[in-house]
């Protein structure tokens, strides 16, 4: 098949780490198919210059400037979207003859791409991933647009059991609509000796346990309640350390907040990381903490299995999906005194790591692909039909 990608959550000169998840599993697709990945780019980020080149085998990508009214008018996102699509690559689109189109993002991303495929004559699958249905759906102007492209998509792929209920209470065909797991890559994410990797990252051992946050920083991520909730477990464990691995809006608030918590000593932001570099800060950790306010499944966390690290987090969207008892432990949304007890009790508990990588080799990249390859062929052989009953 001739399969066009519309998103924007895919690796950019412009944020070259991005969308790590959606690279490992297009790059395997693009094995079996002529994939040609368009990605989004908003105007705002073009102005802070290239920061490093992408290059990912076996696809065509390419990208295009999203310009939209800053601040205002979220509602006419999508709208935006298309209009700025058209200009830069439309002519370009009409004439590549898809068999069909994937978005991966419901908002703006997939309702655009909805309209695209009709003005192309072909079908369309949309890829949904947590906030753009548990949080852009919420938003009345918003709704609306996301469920139409729901109900008129060929297919729905969720990536947890949970986002694929909020798709079919959205309106989406429940016959239509997929639960389908992230996978991990499991030569790279494995079990490894935990002393080997903090010399390799320069991780003194400090003789306490070692906390690790992998994400965005920013507050819908948790990354300030797992300050508030490590303070409370620092000051019986003062040998715990807690690193952050990732940038984001929050970086200022998180030392600042740490120097007013006395825990300064123990905190560490690491940065944003490429991805080949976090299976050693997975095996290097005590624990993986995520308390996130909102998720469809989020890799990180299968990676951190993978490598036998448990994991605690918070119990939204997929995760309780995926991280079983023996794995982790979870806590409720927003409960910081819960969330600092979970983090003491998890780093004193006997985890049997070699069971918690088992666990994590179900989630599997090959598998993934073969159901989603599946989804997109039978998303085209209804198109070809349909196009040729006109």
């Amino acid at each position: 098949m001739k399969v066009l990608v519309l998103t924007n959550l895919f690796p950019t000169p412009w944020d070259p780490l991005r969308g790590a998840f959606n690279r490992q599993q297009f790059e395997r697709l693009g094995r079996r198919h002529e994939l040609h990945v368009l990605t989004a780019v908003d105007f705002r980020e073009r102005l802070h210059g290239r920061r490093g080149d992408v290059q990912v085998p076996g696809l065509a990508t390419d990208h295009f400037v999203f310009v939209c009214p800053p601040r205002l008018g979220r509602a006419l996102h999508a709208a935006c979207w298309l209009l700025s699509l058209l200009p830069q690559r439309g002519r370009r689109l009409r004439a590549a003859g898809y068999d069909c189109i994937l978005a991966s993002w419901a908002y703006p991303d997939a309702v655009a791409a909805g309209w695209l495929a009709r003005l192309l004559g072909i079908p369309y699958v949309v890829k949904v991933h947590g906030s753009d249905l548990n949080v852009q759906a919420t938003h009345a102007l918003r709704r609306p647009q996301i469920a139409a492209s729901l109900r008129n998509a060929a297919a729905v792929v969720a990536v947890s059991r949970a986002l694929a209920g909020k798709a079919v209470a959205l309106g989406a065909d429940a016959a239509r609509v997929h639960a389908l797991y992230n996978g991990v890559d499991g030569t790279r994410f494995a079990p490894g000796d935990r002393t080997a990797a903090r010399t390799r990252l320069g991780l003194e051992d400090g003789g306490g346990p070692l906390l690790l946050y992998v994400g965005n920083l920013k507050e819908s991520k948790g990354c300030l309640d797992l300050l508030e909730a490590f303070a409370a477990m620092a000051a019986t464990q003062p040998q715990a350390r807690l690193v952050y691995v990732g940038e984001g809006a929050c970086r200022g608030a998180l030392l600042a907040h740490a120097r007013t918590l006395g825990i300064e000593a123990q905190v560490r932001l690491a940065g944003a990381m490429p991805h080949e570099a976090l299976p050693d800060w997975f095996r290097a950790a005590d624990l993986l903490c995520l308390p996130s306010h909102n998720e469809g499944v989020p890799n990180v966390v299968l990676e951190a299995m993978a490598c036998g690290t448990p994991v605690v987090a918070t119990r939204v969207g997929g995760i309780p999906e995926v991280v079983p008892a023996h794995a982790g432990r979870l806590v409720p949304l927003g409960d910081r005194a819960a969330l600092a007890e979970a983090l003491a009790g998890a780093t004193m508990q006997a985890w049997d790591h070699a069971a918690i990588a088992d666990h994590a080799r179900s989630f599997s990249w090959e598998t993934n692909v073969d159901r989603l390859d599946a989804i997109l062929q039978q998303a085209a052989r209804r198109g070809a039909a349909a196009e040729a009953l006109r």
